[in-house]
């Protein structure tokens, strides 16, 4: 890809600022975990696989403190401060998982030695940003079988390359299709309130030359019915045990049009997404946004002074209603899991 959207510098990190796209492409470097932390509850970094290592490296950053502790005492603090961290966003597994993946680095250390300690911290953090790479190519490989020559494909939010270290999941398999030589149009929903596909989806499918096409939310029914559109193919932010799924609000609609138009309704996620602790769709938290999101933008207020709002981040679509699921391990069928 032609950016990273998160990358180690010393025991520094590296993040992309996703709130200043498509205008301009702004690198801020963190040496605070609290700034990292920050930097995932306003979205400069956002997508379940980049919030994970965004919140591995947050652990081994918080490591970084100097201190007159015990190696076990500072185990402690940093159980803390994982917890403010998974915090942070609710709905996508991804953060948890990541923050756990060095905190048992952490709990599994029996020496005394805090420099050593805080080496394998940033070393599992580090594994974790190379395997998410790894994951995204082959979600893209086991996905783009499923893509024809000509086909034209909806995809909702983003989730490709500024989602995760790699290529993506749903845009990876657009990605790989190209490569094969296969030529594939891209319908992208703007994704309100914060415009993610219009922002995001389409300046990245732009900077790999994806003959793309953005279009608002509701117009994404008359899009099918037109013909337009013959494959829809989404992200996920935690996949219940029964493939009940989480992901960007708007999905659910396009789940049930999909269905209601004979269309192929696709779900790419890699294995850190899914949570077999969860048994279907309606024990997923959702986060709920600031009301500021849909009455402004931009700085310009769009909806009445006072005005109530409801505002969940995500919507729950049904197993019911998938075709199939692409994962790093593979297709597997939809509906209703035991």
């Amino acid at each position: 890809m032609k950016f990273t959207v998160i990358e180690r510098a010393g025991n520094n990190i590296n993040i992309l600022d996703q709130r200043q796209l498509p205008v301009a492409v702004v690198y801020n470097q963190y040496d605070d975990y609290r700034d990292v932390l920050e930097a995932v509850r306003t979205l400069e970094i956002r997508g379940a696989p980049a919030i994970g290592i965004a919140g591995a490296y947050a652990i081994a950053m918080a490591a970084n403190v100097k201190v007159n502790l015990s190696v076990e005492q500072f185990k402690r603090i940093l159980v803390n401060v994982a917890d403010e961290v998974k915090a942070a966003r609710p709905t996508a597994v991804n953060l948890a998982w990541g923050v756990d993946r060095v905190m048992k680095i952490a709990q599994l250390y029996d020496g005394n030695n805090l420099d050593e300690f805080r080496v394998l911290l940033w070393k599992e953090a580090d594994v974790i940003l190379n395997e998410d790479r790894e994951l995204c190519e082959a979600i893209g490989r086991n996905g783009a079988s499923l893509l024809d020559d000509g086909d034209s494909v909806l995809t909702h939010c983003n989730a490709g390359a500024l989602a995760t270290a790699g290529m993506g999941t749903a845009l990876a398999i657009v990605y790989v299709a190209r490569d094969m030589g296969k030529k594939v149009r891209i319908f992208a929903d703007e994704t309100r309130p914060l415009l993610q596909g219009a922002r995001l989806t389409c300046w990245e499918l732009m900077q790999e030359g994806i003959d793309v096409t953005l279009i608002c939310d509701n117009m994404a029914g008359f899009v099918m019915k037109q013909g337009k559109v013959n494959k829809v193919i989404v992200g996920a932010d935690r996949v219940a045990r029964n493939g009940d799924f989480a992901n960007k609000i708007g999905t659910y609609s396009l789940a049930v049009l999909a269905r209601e138009h004979g269309i192929p309704f696709y779900v790419a996620f890699p294995y850190s997404s899914r949570d077999d602790n969860i048994a279907t769709g309606a024990d997923i938290p959702v986060e709920e946004r600031s009301s500021d999101e849909v009455t402004n933008w931009g700085g310009v207020q769009t909806a009445p002074y006072g005005v109530k709002v409801y505002s969940p981040a995500f919507d729950i679509t049904p197993a019911t209603l998938v075709t199939a699921y692409i994962t790093d391990k593979g297709i597997m069928a939809g509906g209703l899991r035991t």
